[in-house]
């Protein structure tokens, strides 16, 4: 079985120096895992930058993926659950955002942001398009009077809003005027959160 831990390390060379930085040999070295594990396993450098992106989804989906499902189901008996479900589900994603092990995987995210490869596809597909699915799915329950491109841009945006609280932690912090997101910072960054999207979604119909 392939140790977490080469994958976890990969994950962060490849974030801290993208892929023609990071070096497979001091990749093995700091994980403790010979050079001839990651040819063997992964059969050289493209085969774990891919393994590594796969890392990341499963960890999305496992932290994410039960409690989302819970929430769709929840969220098709009204409107109003609908409108809970997905602050469930919002409120979720900013916790997930707020753990520490995803600023590791964020720096590899937003490399494949910024110039998307075979990863990104298998990140997409694999962690966030289930979250933006249910996202839809809930705006629509929520507010059947939107169209579907509106909903759908609703999602993203309300997406970003948590993501923020990982890719934009500097400017969080920096805003704020704290060091770090302590548990005070981010009950208030939560309950706005949560504020933001029942103000959102109540808004009148035009």
């Amino acid at each position: 079985m392939v140790s977490a831990t080469l994958l976890d390390t990969a994950i962060d060379q490849f974030g801290k120096l993208g892929f023609e930085g990071a070096s497979t040999r001091d990749i093995a070295r700091a994980s403790g895992t010979a050079m001839s594990s990651i040819t063997y396993h992964f059969g050289g450098k493209q085969g774990l930058y891919l393994a590594a992106a796969e890392h990341i989804a499963a960890s999305i989906r496992n932290l994410q993926g039960e409690a989302v499902a819970r929430a769709v189901a929840t969220g098709q008996e009204s409107p109003a659950a609908a409108i809970e479900a997905l602050a469930t589900v919002l409120d979720g994603l900013a916790q997930m955002m707020l753990r520490p092990e995803t600023e590791a995987w964020s720096r590899f995210i937003i490399r494949e942001q910024q110039f998307p490869t075979e990863a990104f596809d298998r990140l997409f597909t694999r962690a966030m398009q289930p979250i933006l699915d249910a996202f839809v799915q809930l705006i629509g329950r929520a507010r059947p009077d939107l169209a579907d491109r509106e909903i759908v841009a609703m999602a993203i945006l309300l997406f970003g809003q948590a993501m923020v609280l990982r890719a934009g932690r500097a400017a969080v912090c920096r805003a704020l005027k704290v060091d770090r997101i302590d548990e005070e910072a981010a009950a208030l960054l939560r309950a706005r959160l949560r504020a933001n999207l029942l103000c959102i979604l109540s808004e009148k119909p035009r």
